[in-house]
Formats: structure tokens, C-alpha cells, sequence
């Protein structure tokens, strides 16, 4: 999970003080964000800055700038809490250098590890749970005299299965050092300011936030709250906005965006919200990502079908194949069932891209089962896929299970596991040589400034591979967030070479 390089924008404002002679400028705190793990923490920092851009904070992507230095924190698998506290240590060394005044930490890590963060890194000087973006005004000590006064958007609503697992102890945080005992239930609405830290011309979209399945290995739960939606029109709203400040593609982002408006009493919400975006008139692309297997209505699949602007495009986590091992994992489902389901996806939608990740290495994991992982993928031939080790997160339900599997085999697994997808990659990209596809180009290529870069809608932003643009027309000039048509030319296992015709 790599750290989000924020491309910000704006310029500052500059705060008077009366005095009794004449206004004196007061020099805007300069705030640096990082920002790691996925698109709905990166949303979240947005967030954070947009409350601080209006409050008068002028926002700096040098960490050496910095008055105040904020970083967002991941804490869904070990490695991304490793990496969490790296950063943190890493951006202290800026305070400790005498540049930056004060560090606070926000996210997923502070929900997790509240007051030992405070307690093993002195340097920290305020933390910021996901339930308390607002409060990110008094963590900074940015001036809030000038900033609006309307209380934080929140959301009330839950799902009957929601409660009922919060009886069953599903969202229970007590085992936690320095939890607070409200679970956060902070979402924010078309009102809230956000600065867009993707490129101008894409942003995602947090459409719902939470969850309420009961997946052993997982504690979001706990982190983020149970499920709640925002509300149709404020989606909508927010999403005229962007399209009107250049945004030509929007992708909606949620813990499980196939549940959208079940706590707000729409039947098949996900759909209705899709086909009302797809309206839209200066949007080009729009995609959604991570939808829950049993949550994939036909209905949903006829209106992707039926809608050019919206990508062809499914990413569907099923985490594993085998019945016996996802029962364990409290997921239901198994190879047959899936694959009658991606029968069906690709029969409705036959320009289907699907994208999918497991999890290697879960405890009690026999070789039969991951052989049988191993065998269904062979036969489901998906166009992405990614594996996880297995991560014990003490709070998940699978901490305690036994017959935990080693380290080394678990990587030895996910290894095995990814060369078999890399080879149906490969081969499924050759099929692509010859074709045509819109792309959108996203600049020069990191790999080689002789090489531009782009995406087509099998290719969601940051998770999928890349289209590498080595030819086009002479008298054309490409530039970044534009759409082109292109050819493929060339195909290698996750990538793709084209020229734009």
C-alpha cells in the first residue's frame, strides 16, 4: 500500500488581525499530508484538507515546509501497519529537525493503537480517529475563527443485519488499548470542502462507509463502524460538482458498495445510483469497486450492461474457493456457486472485465483447499487478480482459530497462486493485440519519459496494470486527461504497449 504522493491545489488565504494601527498578515500554517492504504482513506484526507484549506491553512506536498505534518494511517494487515508506523516515525524526524511544529497521526492505526501511539511516539503531538475528521482543525491548531460552524455530517441509519451483528459483539473494540467506546459513525456530504489529491481529471467517490458482514479475518468492523449510506441525492450532487470542475471519471468507493442505500430503504440503490450518474452529460467513464459476491443483482448487471459510460468492469473480492475454508472465514459461497455467478456476469455483460482477490495462508488452510483455490482459478480466467497473506489481527474473529499456517508457506502459496494467474494474463492480454480501446492518458510513464501512460476501462486507477503509449500521430499534441482511441500493439503478462490512432 503505497504512500499517495497528494497533488494538491489552491492557493492560500491570508488571515488579517485588527490591531489598533493597520492589518497585519498572519502567514497561513503550512500542513503536509501523506496518505496510505486504499481510496477511501485517500478520500478521508481530502477531506481533512479541504476543512483545513477553508479554515486558512495553506496545504504543501514537502514534508520539509511543513508546520504541521498529518499522516493518514492504514491498519487492515500487518504490513500495512509496519508501514504506518515507518511513516510515522520518518515524518517525526522532520519535527525533531526543527522544521515542523507538530505530527498528528489520523486513521485506521489510531482506531486500532490510540494511546499507544501516543504513549511509544512522544513526537506525536494529536491523533484523529475515521470517526473524527472534523477534528482535525483542533489537532492542527489551524485557526478556526474563519471556518463555517455547521456541525459534522453524520449518519444514523443502520441495517437489520447490522444490528444484529452489533448484539452479537461484531463491532466489540474492548480487547482494544485506548478504543473510544463510540464507533465512528463520521460521513461526510456534498457540502463537506474536499481538495481532490488525484489527478484533475478523476476522483473517487465515497458513497458508504462501514460494514456489517461478519468475516473472521477481517476488523475493518471495528475501524470504520457499521454500514451506513449517504444519501442518493447527495451523491448525485457531488458527483454534478466534479463533473463541472473538469472530473471526466468517477469511481464510487465503499466498504461494500453493492449494500448502498439498504439502510435507507432503496432496493437495488447501487443500480439506481449507477443509471443516474451515467446522465451525467460531461462524464466519460464511470466505475464502482468492491462488490460483495451475494450482493450482485441482475438488476445491477443490466444497467453496467446497459450504460456505455459506465465500465464494463467488476471487482468482486471473493477471498477464497474452497466451501470448508470459507466457512471459516464466515463468507459463504464456493468454487460452483461463483462460478455460475461469473457465468452470468460475463453472459449480461459480455465486455466484462473482472477482477477479483483471495487470501492465502488462512488458518486451519489444508493443501486440498488451496488446491482447490489454485484449480478454480484456472477455470474462472480472471482478468485481474491479487493474494493476500493471511494477516492475524488480534480482534478478528480468526485470531483465536488454530492450525495457523507457517510464514514461509504462506508465501509460498501466494507465490504459486500468482504465477498461475500470471500465465492467464498473459495469455489474456495477447488476445488484446490488434484491438482498439479508448484511453485515457495519464502522462508521462514513470518507466521511461520516451513513453506516455494511460488506462482503458479494464483498468481501474492505481490497482490494475498499465497501457504504455509508444506511437502516435505527428501532428498530435497528447495530453494528460484526455481521452484518445488507441490500438494495442504489444501485450506482456499485466501490461500493454499501444499506439493512438
Amino acid at each position: 500500500m503505497p504512500v499517495k504522493d497528494l497533488t494538491i491545489s489552491g492557493s492560500p488565504e491570508i488571515v488579517k488581525k485588527k490591531t489598533s494601527e493597520k492589518p497585519v498578515a498572519e502567514r497561513p500554517q503550512k500542513v503536509g499530508f501523506v496518505s496510505l492504504g486504499c481510496p477511501k482513506n485517500l478520500v478521508d484526507s481530502e477531506v481533512m484538507m479541504g476543512l483545513l484549506a477553508r479554515a486558512g491553512a495553506e496545504l504543501t506536498r514537502r514534508a520539509e515546509d511543513a508546520d504541521v505534518i498529518v499522516v493518514n494511517t492504514c491498519s487492515f494487515i500487518d504490513t500495512a501497519q509496519q508501514e504506518s508506523v515507518n511513516t510515522i516515525l520518518e515524518m517525526a524526524g522532520h519535527k525533531t529537525a526543527g522544521k515542523a511544529k507538530k505530527l498528528v497521526v489520523a486513521g485506521c492505526l489510531v482506531e486500532r493503537f490510540r494511546d499507544q501511539i501516543r504513549k511509544d511516539i512522544p513526537e506525536v503531538d494529536a491523533v484523529v480517529g475515521t470517526g473524527e475528521l472534523e477534528k482535525i482543525l483542533s489537532a492542527t491548531g489551524v485557526a478556526t475563527a474563519h471556518a463555517p460552524t455547521n456541525s459534522p455530517f453524520t449518519i444514523l441509519t443502520s441495517r437489520p443485519e447490522g444490528d444484529a451483528r452489533a448484539a452479537q459483539g461484531r463491532f466489540s473494540r474492548e480487547s482494544w488499548d485506548g478504543a473510544i467506546g463510540d464507533l465512528p459513525n463520521y460521513l461526510y456530504d456534498e457540502e463537506t470542502p474536499r481538495v481532490l489529491a488525484t489527478p484533475q481529471h478523476m476522483a473517487y467517490i465515497k458513497i458508504a462507509e462501514g460494514c456489517d458482514h461478519p468475516c473472521t479475518f477481517c476488523i475493518i468492523p471495528q475501524l470504520r463502524g457499521q454500514f451506513r449510506s449517504r444519501r442518493f441525492e447527495s451523491v448525485i450532487a457531488e458527483a454534478g460538482r466534479l463533473a463541472q470542475s473538469g472530473v471526466r471519471e468517477i469511481t464510487l468507493i465503499g466498504q461494500d458498495t453493492t449494500c448502498y442505500g439498504e439502510d435507507l430503504g432503496l432496493k437495488d440503490g447501487l443500480a439506481l445510483l449507477l443509471d443516474k450518474l451515467a446522465a451525467i452529460e460531461s462524464l466519460r467513464w464511470v466505475r464502482f469497486l468492491y462488490a460483495y459476491p451475494n450482493k450482485i443483482t441482475g438488476k445491477l448487471l443490466e444497467t453496467i450492461a446497459s450504460h456505455e459510460k459506465i465500465c464494463s468492469y467488476m471487482d468482486v473480492p471473493l477471498q477464497h474457493a474452497s466451501a470448508s475454508a470459507l466457512k471459516r472465514m464466515k463468507r459463504g459461497g464456493g468454487a460452483e456457486v461463483f462460478l455460475k455467478s461469473i457465468e452470468k456476469m460475463r453472459r449480461v455483460i459480455p465486455d466484462l472485465t473482472l477482477r477479483t482477490s483471495f487470501i492465502v495462508g488462512f488458518p486451519g488452510e489444508t493443501e486440498k483447499e488451496f488446491e482447490e483455490l489454485c484449480d478454480f482459478v484456472r477455470e474462472a480466467q480472471f482478468d485481474w487478480m491479487g493474494a493476500f497473506s493471511y494477516s492475524d489481527q488480534e480482534g478478528a474473529g480468526a485470531f483465536d482459530l488454530e492450525n495457523k499456517i507457517s510464514p514461509r508457506e504462506i508465501e509460498r502459496r501466494r507465490k504459486h497462486l500468482m504465477s498461475i494467474q500470471r500465465h492467464i494474463s498473459k495469455k489474456k492480454k495477447k488476445a488484446l493485440v490488434g484491438l482498439e480501446f479508448d484511453l485515457l492518458l495519464e502522462g508521462e510513464s514513470e518507466e521511461s519519459d520516451l513513453l506516455l501512460e494511460g488506462r482503458t476501462p479494464m483498468h481501474a486507477p492505481e490497482i490494475d496494470g498499465k497501457v504504455l503509449v509508444n506511437d502516435y500521430p505527428e501532428e498530435l499534441e497528447p495530453k494528460p486527461g484526455q481521452f484518445y482511441r488507441c490500438e494495442i500493439t504489444e501485450a506482456h503478462d499485466y501490461d500493454l504497449v499501444a499506439r493512438i490512432i
